[in-house]
């Protein structure tokens, strides 16, 4: 009895529909993500086993370095904008458009607002130079107007509609005066509820 012979068919798998699916997913991804801003100083913050995460908008962040320096940040490129719209009528300072462009994406800033103009005519690298230097946003222990960090912090509130939730990132080496006279700032503005930003720790085994 003869064998029958099975034809042989072909391995070839076609992977076009394939190929074009990856390709499409990874447009997606470079079209709808954002990168964040580069921050304008180091923070190295102590450490904890709270879980609870920030949200990714409406949020101003108060970092504080090792030296004692301030920068401030909120969260939002439009809240940003009109955030500076506010601080320069109060400040009775004008912006031009493109200042406006270039504060709405800094993610924060450690620059005195009669600074500021200049701070944002900056190239990137002379920025870099100038926060190595700077002496911070202005705060101490009164509420005039020497005590910058207050009126930025009035504004967000303001542009936010008071939604936003107030972080503090301070340094582990940083001076417990200079979080002192930022918590005092928040509580005269009636902003008793705040969070500081601390490294993940792994919580005791118990």
């Amino acid at each position: 009895m003869g064998k029958v012979k099975v034809p042989r068919k072909s391995t070839m798998v076609d992977m076009t529909a394939m190929t074009d699916v990856a390709f499409l997913l990874l447009t997606f991804f470079m079209l709808a993500t954002q990168f964040k801003p580069e921050e304008a100083v180091v923070v190295d913050t102590p450490s904890s086993i709270s879980e609870i995460k920030l949200p990714d908008t409406k949020v101003i962040l108060i970092s504080v370095d090792k030296g004692g320096r301030i920068f401030f940040g909120l969260e939002g490129t439009e809240f940003r904008k009109a955030l500076l719209d506010n601080m320069a009528a109060k400040r009775q300072i004008s912006f031009t458009p493109a200042e406006k462009e270039e504060f709405s994406k800094l993610a924060n800033f450690g620059t005195p607002m009669n600074e500021l103009k200049s701070y944002l005519a900056m190239s990137k690298d002379q920025r870099k130079k100038y926060n190595e230097q700077t002496k911070g946003v202005p705060c101490d222990s009164t509420q005039n107007a020497t005590n910058e960090l207050k009126d930025w912090l009035i504004e967000s509130r303001r542009v936010t509609n008071s939604a936003a939730v107030i972080a503090i990132k301070g340094d582990r080496e940083s001076n417990y005066p200079v979080v002192k006279n930022i918590i005092a700032t928040l509580q005269a503005q009636k902003a008793n509820r705040f969070n500081f930003i601390t490294n993940m720790e792994q919580a005791p085994n118990l």
